[in-house]
């Protein structure tokens, strides 16, 4: 779909929420799912309204994964596009959030294989007895003035986030950025626990060695 047509689409889709709009204060209490029902019997406001929620969570979900604020712009257009008309797809089984970061994840996966060669990582073993240990990654509601005056210890991390596997990020930026369920990140990638936590833990340790010498993580 040409660009033009796509923002356009988004544009009419995406419209701006006032205090006055129809049945505005009943819908903002509304949970995810609640409003995915109201939006699938056709009330357009409930699908801004989940945009609202979920536009700077996503922007920094996809620009930790990818480091690109341009393609990051688009993947958030395009996934947005995408639960706007594929909205009667949607189950209530499912998790409102799991899906929709499940949208943005396979479109960040497949642009990031799109521009990127295949580079061969070493991995790196996880600390003694396999057992999981935190790694603090700043959690910025975005905004380009955040971005522009983002510090330099910011920058690093995002360098070294983009240095680990394609696989270590993915999970790293849900789990520690996005501060997501381990199910609900087994959910979204299609991996079983027990592979999510070991990559988890694997790129907090490749992670932790980049950083080493501008950023002491704190070990739980």
């Amino acid at each position: 779909m040409p660009n033009t047509l796509k923002k356009q689409t988004f544009a009419k889709a995406n419209r701006s929420l006032t205090p006055s709009s129809k049945h505005y204060d009943v819908l903002i209490q509304m949970s995810d799912e609640d409003l995915m029902s109201q939006f699938q019997a056709g009330t357009v406001e409930a699908f801004d309204i989940l945009v609202s929620r979920y536009k700077d969570p996503l922007t920094n979900y996809i620009y930790r994964f990818l480091g690109d604020m341009k393609e990051c712009e688009d993947l958030l257009q395009e996934t947005f596009l995408r639960v706007y008309r594929n909205r009667h797809s949607y189950r209530r089984i499912a998790k409102f959030s799991t899906w929709l970061y499940t949208i943005a994840g396979n479109l960040a996966r497949s642009e990031y294989r799109k521009r990127k060669r295949r580079r061969l990582y070493s991995l790196q073993s996880v600390n003694r007895d396999d057992e999981e240990y935190e790694v603090e990654i700043p959690d910025e509601t975005f905004s380009p003035d955040t971005h522009t005056e983002s510090t330099i210890q910011d920058r690093h991390i995002q360098e070294a986030l983009k240095q680990i596997p394609e696989e270590f990020r993915e999970v790293v930026v849900l789990r520690d950025v996005q501060q997501l369920a381990y199910e609900e990140i087994a959910e979204i990638t299609g991996l079983p626990m027990g592979t999510v936590k070991s990559r988890i833990n694997r790129g907090r340790t490749k992670l932790q060695g980049l950083l080493k010498d501008v950023y002491t993580p704190s070990e739980n």
